[in-house]
């Protein structure tokens, strides 16, 4: 059963007051799905505003994410360990790791092992990954079985659809999360995307995010402006059309926004 919230607030980027300010004003709109990362270099920030904020811990869905130098079994956990002091909990909901890293020579099946060991030990209640190509997911599944595997955190957008990766993993049923939804800004002056928002008279934002909610996706966009947050939200209402969202579908145009060097698999 998937139990990711679909919409969350992403961290990425955010720093200091700045990431304070986003975490309060979010929680203060409803948000209650926060996600985070090591090499966000915010976990500290995101436990203060969350613990400033009066939110009973059971109420909110925390995720973080383990960075490439904890994959090897003696540091993942203490890595997750030290994650928890500053984000002031027992525990997240999810943790995943971060990127596969194939050439950092800790293998798919050492670290998935450790992670599902952090899973046992109560630090954290789900596990998963994130810029997993197929071939790598096949073998995360591999070394802790596909039930295991709570998401799979990909960039994805109208302009990267990610198809034969989300097809595998729907038939897989390992949930789709998706990061970088408005591709940096860049989808929101597509006129396409324009002229749905018009129809519906809602924001090219809510547009495209309320696309990937429709395909069953989980979306975690950020933002630094209360006004966007509390927009972003009303996504979740907006319903498009079957021809809003085939217009959507012609959009792909192989549009990848992150891949770093070392970091990233071969994408499909």
């Amino acid at each position: 059963m998937n139990k990711i919230p679909a919409f969350g607030l992403g961290t990425f980027r955010l720093q200091d007051q700045v990431v304070i300010d986003s975490v309060r004003n979010g929680l203060e709109l409803g948000y209650r799905a926060i996600d985070t990362a090591q090499i966000y270099g915010n976990e500290a920030e995101v436990g203060e505003a969350v613990a400033a904020s009066g939110v009973r811990r059971d109420e909110l869905f925390l995720t973080t994410k383990i960075w490439v130098d904890n994959y090897a079994p003696d540091k993942l956990v203490p890595s997750l360990e030290e994650s928890l002091r500053k984000l002031r909990t027992d525990y997240v909901d999810l943790t995943l790791i971060h990127w596969p890293a194939p050439g950092n020579g800790v293998p798919v099946e050492t670290f998935m092992t450790a992670l599902a060991q952090a899973r046992e030990k109560g630090l954290t209640r789900q596990i998963g990954v994130s810029n997993f190509n197929i071939a790598l997911t096949r073998q995360a599944i591999a070394a802790v079985g596909k039930d295991a595997i709570a998401t799979n955190q990909i960039e994805l957008s109208p302009y990267l659809q990610n198809r034969e990766l989300v097809g595998f993993l729907q038939r897989e049923g390992i949930h789709v999360t998706s990061y970088m939804t408005l591709a940096y800004g860049k989808v929101l002056g597509d006129p396409v995307i324009g002229a749905i928002a018009q129809r519906h008279q809602a924001t090219p934002a809510q547009v495209v995010l309320a696309w990937a909610l429709q395909l069953g996706y989980s979306v975690i966009p950020s933002s630094t402006k209360r006004e966007n947050l509390a927009s972003n939200l009303l996504a979740q209402t907006l319903q498009l059309s079957e021809d809003d969202m085939a217009q959507i579908a012609a959009l792909e145009r192989n549009g990848r926004e992150v891949s770093p060097d070392g970091l990233a698999p071969q994408w499909d």
